[in-house]
């Protein structure tokens, strides 16, 4: 290599089109998801403090789903324009949202708050989505590691941000931890100013060839190898994005376990109280440290799928075994047949507990990386941030009902029995075992096609 292209490389990577934007991006996830650690565990607690019960507690926290939801499709398509402009947007609407979740303090304000921070979301996402898999695409051997790297600076600052806010709760309060985030995202949304537009404008597209009507004559006469299929119907037709959108609905429930039930759990038999809760979730974090570039060089290695359903099964047992290590005699039962190891009736109260977590949250790092891949790998050219947001809009339609549905278990169950955990795991186990059938049917067919 001479000494031009090592200037014009970094870690091997192009460093104008590839290592600058990558490394920038990672820098502004990171500082973002140091504000989303703070909250993670103050969100159920923020909803019992205005007397709310964990079923409506469930509703609030499914509630900036429905954002998600409504807004997937149009979010895709603007995204589809322009990455930058949809990024700093969303992150301007999450900074409000969380703001005003701060401030609110009856069911209604919370409600409205919480679907603002859905279409922040739903918005910023889309953007960010797109944006990293332009930046993949130009080194897509490297996909898999792309995207574990962004997991793991989410990891990160989670894992920095979740003790953090643990401690502001104690000191001040579960409102204080949102005014974190809205810190966060206002940094977040100044450095997304400073990253190139890596969506490359088409071919003489003018302001005055960018009117609704020019835009609808240009799709109707484009090649379609060029403008893309991005009609989520006739994705649906293709067994591979079925498997995609029901495994995504599965994997949502495990995260609504996470923020709807597993903070409380916490609270209840760690100690520490919110701090204990905190240092799980930070913890919990750095262990998708692990998982994050696991499930990225599985990916590069023996396929995204095959590391999606490997990973999700074991992500999915994890949440299904909390009953089990939350009760002495179950535990106890579990060893004497055979189905856990005695050491663990041994072990001190909340140990096996935070043990499954953390087994849960470095499995499902990896689940979320080989997914994101084998999405981008599925999605049609010119139509990215829209095909992908296909099986995303289907798990925030999950993640609406899924807190609610986890929180009347929740309810129902013995206190701090993980019920709503093992029914959270059973979920995501389906999900999974639809993306190892559906996915497999799915590329069979495109290969006699």
């Amino acid at each position: 290599m001479s000494a031009a292209d090592g200037a014009d490389t970094l870690f091997g990577l192009p460093r104008t089109s590839v290592a600058q934007p990558l490394g920038l991006l990672l820098l502004a996830q990171f500082l973002l998801f140091i504000g989303v650690g703070a909250v993670i565990p103050v969100i159920p607690l923020l909803g019992k403090a205005i007397g709310l019960s964990s079923a409506t507690n469930g509703l609030v926290i499914g509630s900036s789903s429905l954002a998600l939801l409504v807004l997937a499709r149009p979010a895709g398509r603007w995204a589809d324009e322009a990455r930058k402009p949809v990024m700093i947007a969303g992150m301007g609407i999450i900074a409000v949202s969380d703001l005003g979740t701060s401030f609110a303090d009856s069911l209604l304000p919370l409600l409205l708050a919480r679907l603002g921070l859905g279409a922040g979301r739903c918005i910023s996402e889309s953007g960010e989505r797109g944006m990293l898999a332009d930046i993949a695409s130009l080194a897509p051997e490297l996909r898999g590691r792309a995207l574990a790297a962004q997991q793991a600076v989410s990891a990160l600052g989670i894992a920095i941000g979740a003790p953090a806010g643990g401690l502001v709760v104690e000191a001040y309060g579960p409102r204080a931890a949102f005014l974190c985030v809205s810190a966060a995202a206002c940094t977040t949304a100044a450095l997304y100013f400073f990253l190139p537009e890596t969506l490359a404008p088409a071919a003489a597209d003018t302001p005055a060839r960018r009117t609704p009507a020019a835009l609808r004559r240009k799709e109707q006469t484009a090649p379609e190898e060029e403008k893309g299929d991005a009609d989520w119907g006739l994705l649906l037709a293709d067994d591979r994005w079925r498997g995609l959108a029901l495994c995504e609905s599965g994997l949502r429930f495990g995260y609504a376990c996470k923020i709807a039930a597993v903070p409380l759990l916490a609270t209840a038999v760690l100690p520490g109280g919110a701090a204990g809760a905190g240092a799980l979730l930070s913890a919990a974090g750095l262990s998708g440290l692990v998982g994050a570039p696991a499930g990225g060089w599985l990916t590069d290695r023996v396929g995204a799928r095959v590391t999606c359903v490997g990973s999700g099964a074991v992500a999915a047992v994890a949440l299904a075994l909390v009953p089990v290590a939350l009760d002495p005699s179950l535990a106890a039962a579990a060893a004497a047949a055979g189905l856990a190891p005695p050491w663990l009736t041994y072990l001190p109260d909340g140990a096996p507990f935070a043990a499954l977590i953390l087994l849960w949250s470095t499995a499902v790092s990896a689940q979320g990386i080989a997914l994101t891949a084998c999405a981008q790998s599925l999605a049609p050219r010119g139509a990215v941030a829209t095909s992908m947001a296909l099986p995303r809009a289907i798990g925030d339609g999950t993640y609406v009902v899924a807190p609610f549905l986890l929180g009347v278990v929740a309810d129902s169950a013995p206190a701090s029995s993980g019920l709503e955990c093992a029914v959270a795991g059973g979920f995501s186990l389906l999900g999974v075992a639809a993306l190892g059938f559906l996915g497999g049917r799915g590329e069979q067919a495109a290969r006699q096609t």
